[in-house]
Order: structure tokens, then sequence, then C-alpha cells
């Protein structure tokens, strides 16, 4: 294997122009765990910051759409759909970021930071409850952040 974003130059982005545009597609996933009684705010929509599922959505899409700003060799890519959803589970959120384009690269960039945008806005969202007497956030984690599966097809779709 070699790394295509280093040469003897130094670092690069990597040249896409010969290629042709077809569809692709990433799923990436990722967990929050928190309280469970953080979750049970959440759930029922009593978190005092507003609807954080509602706003980790948003950030989440707006990070997808950012990713070429945040990450230096990535290329702008016109995207033709996002979408972020969560599952809940006693004492994690789970959030699913899938990104779709039709291009020369793929969007597993886009979808890794989609993902993990949408679970520090719930972070931030509940720190205020997450945190201990000592401002500390002994069981709050980010985990697991992969991508589930990468799409390339031969032909528009």
């Amino acid at each position: 294997m070699e790394l295509t974003h280093v040469d003897e130059k130094g670092v690069k982005m990597v040249e896409v122009g010969h290629k042709g545009e077809v569809f692709r597609r990433a799923v990436a996933k990722g967990r929050i765990r928190l309280r469970s009684e953080t979750i049970e705010l959440i759930k029922a929509g009593k978190t005092k910051k507003g609807n954080v599922i509602a706003a980790a959505q948003i950030a989440g899409i707006l990070a997808v759409k950012k990713t070429p700003e945040l990450i230096p060799l990535c290329h702008p890519i016109p995207l033709t759909g996002v979408d972020i959803t969560f599952e809940f589970g006693e004492d994690y959120i789970e959030a699913t970021c899938e990104v779709r384009a039709h291009y020369k690269t793929g969007v597993e960039m886009e979808a890794l930071t989609g993902v993990t945008v949408a679970l520090l806005t719930i972070w931030d969202m509940v720190k205020a409850v997450e945190k201990d007497e000592k401002g500390q956030y002994p069981f709050t984690r980010i985990e697991d952040v992969h991508v589930v599966e990468k799409v390339k097809a031969h032909s528009r779709q």
C-alpha cells in the first residue's frame, strides 16, 4: 500500500480529474454513552437547551457540508443527500450518518465528520446534567465511530 496524499515533494491533494463520476454512498456510525437519566430527559424533550436530536441532526448535516474546510486534503464534493438518524439504548445514543453523491471520489470522510459532530452536539447540549459534582464527565464517552458501508456504483443510480 502506498500513501496517496504524500510524495517526494510533500503533501498533496489527490488528482481525481481523470476519474468518471459515479454514485457514491458512505454510512458511518458512532455512539455517545450517557447516564440513563440523561437519555430519559432527551426522550421526554426536557433538556434546558432544547431539542437535542434536531440540533444534532442539523449540526451533523452542516458538518458534512464543511468537511473539506475541516480536513485539508478532502475534495469539495457536490452532495446529493445526507441523512442522520439516531437509535436510543439504555445508556447510549447511536448516531448514523449516510452521505450520497455522484462524484469522482468517495464520501467516507463526510459521513465520519457528520456522525462525529452530531455526537459532539449531543454532548454539548446535555453537559450540564452529565457533569459530576467536580465538573467532570465520568460516564460520558464518544465511542466506536466507524464506517459501516461504502458504495461505489459503476453507473449513476
